[in-house]
């Protein structure tokens, strides 16, 4: 499975690793995925792996959790 965010589509960057003595060798720069249940406006829910950025501005509408009554003895 790619390490992609399923809203935005940021993935993974290519960049260099520079040691003290200037040597450059490839890295990766992988964004931070979250799993997060996310709800649509039609009140279907599913799971979405999920950047923070998307977390953190909004895009992302969390479910409301329901209250599992308690079972009576």
């Amino acid at each position: 499975m790619a390490r992609v965010c399923d809203i935005c589509g940021k993935q993974a960057q290519v960049g260099n690793r520079v040691s003290h003595s200037n040597i450059k060798t490839a890295r990766l720069f992988r964004p931070n995925l979250q799993k997060v249940r996310h709800q649509k406006s039609n009140g279907q829910v599913l799971t979405l792996r999920v950047c923070t950025r998307c977390l953190r501005s909004g895009v992302v509408v969390k479910p409301v959790r329901r209250l599992v009554p308690a079972l009576s003895r």
